[in-house]
């Protein structure tokens, strides 16, 4: 993938190298799949991936940022148990990614902190354009 996306090196004031970095008009999205690309879908009852269908419009957006040049990947509460109904349905649906991850914490209220610059998005019930918008969010304290 670092080939692909064209990471650039980074190295610290001492020399030593840092985490690479994608170029800024690459995003990386990080999308999860139960409830916002389809149907939410609990671990205890993965056969129900059988039937569930994608959102229309989450796949249709979704490959036109793959196809763009983004770098998808798809994150799940689902256990390594369930990767290869969860990799079977992905393809069965057409969906085009780079990885997936499967464990994410279960229970929502997720906060992320990172050392790279973190952008996050609410899925409310449909998949469109992204657009600009400010918003109060929590920082650390300079």
């Amino acid at each position: 993938m670092s080939d692909q996306h064209n990471l650039k090196e980074l190295k610290g004031e001492d020399g030593k190298l840092l985490s690479p970095v994608l170029p800024k008009h690459v995003k990386n999205y990080l999308i999860d799949i139960d409830g916002t690309i389809c149907e939410d879908v609990p671990n205890e009852e993965p056969e129900r991936m059988g039937t569930c269908e994608p959102y229309p419009d989450a796949l249709e957006i979704l490959n036109s940022w793959y196809d763009q040049g983004h770098i998808i990947t798809f994150f799940t509460s689902r256990t390594e148990a369930h990767r290869e109904v969860t990799t079977m349905w992905l393809e069965k649906h057409g969906f085009k990614y780079h990885g997936l991850l499967m464990g994410k914490p279960r229970g929502g209220n997720y906060h992320w902190i990172d050392n790279h610059l973190v952008k996050a998005t609410r899925f409310k019930g449909k998949f469109t354009e992204l657009i600009k918008m400010n918003k109060v969010i929590e920082v650390f304290e300079d």
